[in-house]
């Protein structure tokens, strides 16, 4: 691994994780190139920062689930590669049904360049400490909508309460939100904020 790189769990002890693109369970629909294991990846910083967060969120009940941290420039590429196939419609009802997968990256859901390579960027979520049951947010992880942006109509008021909520877990850790993706989250103070990595996660 990249110097200066950890895996979180590492420092982040207790922390939950199902690192969606080392499985069969994302957008693709099969494990993403450079995601070799099932762990999530990122930097020293970032590894501190959401240990900060953590137990932010433990004091109000809650646990951090992570389904995404360092991401290889070599994933990035296979997404691009992904949206320029035929639709095969596998995972487009779950993912976006509302949009083109060749409009991912022009509506913002996906970067052809991505935070998640400078291994400062997180996707995650909350969950309950007293039953482990996630947090209702009013939709799930890459879900490619309106519906996951931060000022999204049509959820709950309780959904958008959870969602600020973490957000301000987040941002009181050092974290920036980003306004499209209510679970996806930047270090503010990057160690790498302009280099993107290609090592794989091994």
């Amino acid at each position: 691994m990249e110097n200066g790189f950890v895996f979180v769990d590492e420092i982040v002890h207790g922390v939950r994780w199902d690192a969606k693109y080392a499985t069969w369970d994302n957008f693709t629909g099969k494990p993403v190139d450079g995601y070799e294991v099932n762990r999530i990846v990122g930097t020293h910083a970032l590894a501190l920062a959401l240990l900060k967060a953590q137990k932010q969120a433990a004091a109000l009940g809650y646990g951090l689930l992570l389904w995404d941290g360092y991401r290889p420039k070599r994933a990035v590429d296979c997404f691009l590669r992904w949206s320029e196939q035929p639709e095969d419609n596998l995972t487009k009802e779950r993912y976006y049904p509302n949009i083109e997968r060749t409009e991912m990256f022009a509506k913002g859901y996906i970067a052809s360049q991505s935070s998640h390579s400078r291994g400062s960027a997180i996707d995650l979520t909350l969950y309950h400490l007293d039953t482990g049951a996630l947090v209702s947010m009013g939709g799930s992880f890459d879900f490619m909508d309106e519906r996951s942006h931060h000022a999204a109509k049509g959820i709950t008021s309780m959904e958008a309460q959870n969602r600020r909520r973490l957000r301000s877990i987040m941002e009181n850790s050092g974290f920036e939100p980003y306004s499209f993706e209510w679970w996806h989250y930047v270090l503010r103070s990057e160690p790498y904020p302009n280099s993107y990595f290609d090592f794989p996660v091994l």
